[in-house]
Parts: structure tokens; sequence; C-alpha cells
């Protein structure tokens, strides 16, 4: 039996581009453990989660997401 394939939030919401400073967006995309999803489980399409994990990134070093869970 074949699983339908989630659409891409971002895609779905006509989002060109992901801000770094939506830090209540960005954790919808980060696991309990301050990891960041992976795209097969979120459903984002490579593009989007390109864009979304260097926000991320960018969102850590800047202290608006954590690195790690305490």
């Amino acid at each position: 039996m074949k699983t339908m394939k989630k659409q891409c939030y971002f895609c779905a919401s006509n989002t060109n581009s992901i801000d770094f400073k939506n830090a209540e967006l960005i954790r919808k995309f980060i696991a309990p453990q301050a990891q960041i999803i992976r795209k097969a489980r979120t459903g984002t399409c490579a593009s989007h989660q390109r864009m979304l994990s260097e926000a991320i990134k960018r969102a850590r070093f800047l202290g608006l997401v954590p690195f790690v869970r305490r």
C-alpha cells in the first residue's frame, strides 16, 4: 500500500523565502532534541529544505533557536 506524499508547507503557502527571524515557524521543523527534522518526515521540497536548514543555522547562531536540548 502506497502512502500519500505530504505537500510542501512552503509551496502550499506560496513562500519564496524563509526568514530566520521567524522563530515560531522554525521551531515547527526542529525536533525536541533541537535537531533539524529531515525532508522525508516534514514533506518539504528540496529547495525549501535547503532554505529551511540555512535559516535554522542562522537562528541558532543568533540565539533565537537552541543548538541542543538541555
